[in-house]
């Protein structure tokens, strides 16, 4: 059976729900809760990481190899230029989330929330994009040498990464990208990944998000 979504859309939709779920707990923060303000800048860091990580492999590998397959350059240089744009507003987030670890009062969560909001809208209109103008293009090359060739490129980092990754995608996930991650990879290995090497990710970023509701 062929998965609904593909692995770039799973990634896709873990990076929206924690941008929702950083600006819903920054709108929810209770005037001087230390603790959780650096419980959220945890979860946003996070989520900045995993979320360069991605598009410095698409810079590297995806585009590059879209690029030897005649793709439109216009495009190309279309997706680099989101790129860039979305780094400047995880920066300004990230400033944000600093600000109210450092002070953190509701009137300094809401202007933080605000700001991440903004952010959101910029890394989902490149996502939409993305989604829109590369997906066709990569699954039509799905089974071709050379896209199999830069999906085991994505694969290297050892088990440990693969893990915290699985963790990451599952946690708070809907039940059609749980459906599309087991179509991915066969429930077994995503078992083991987790229960064995995941625990990074479960100890450190998973309980920053324990009550906050599925999405």
């Amino acid at each position: 059976m062929t998965a609904e979504l593909t692995m770039n859309q799973i990634i896709h939709a873990a990076v929206r729900r924690d941008v929702a779920r950083t600006e819903a707990a920054l709108r929810a923060l209770a005037d001087g809760d230390g603790e959780r303000a650096a419980a959220i800048s945890r979860g946003w860091s996070h989520l900045v990481a995993m979320l360069r990580e991605h598009h410095q492999q698409e810079d590297a590998l995806v585009w590059p190899y879209l690029r030897s397959e005649g793709v439109d350059g216009s495009l190309l240089a279309a997706m680099e230029s989101e790129h860039q744009a979305l780094a400047d507003a995880l920066t300004r987030g990230t400033e944000a989330v600093a600000s109210v670890v450092a002070e953190p009062t509701r009137a300094q969560a809401v202007a933080a929330a605000e700001v991440v909001a903004h952010s959101g809208q910029v890394i989902g209109d490149h996502l939409d994009h993305e989604e829109r103008d590369i997906e066709p293009l990569i699954r039509g090359r799905a089974g071709s040498p050379g896209w199999k060739a830069v999906e085991r490129k994505f694969r290297a980092g050892g088990a440990t990464r693969a893990g915290n990754m699985m963790a990451w995608l599952q946690d708070g996930a809907t039940p059609q990208v749980r459906t599309a991650l087991r179509q991915t990879i066969p429930p077994p290995v995503l078992f083991v990944l987790v229960a064995a090497f995941g625990r990074g990710y479960r100890k450190n970023v998973a309980p920053v998000w324990a009550d906050a509701p599925v999405r």
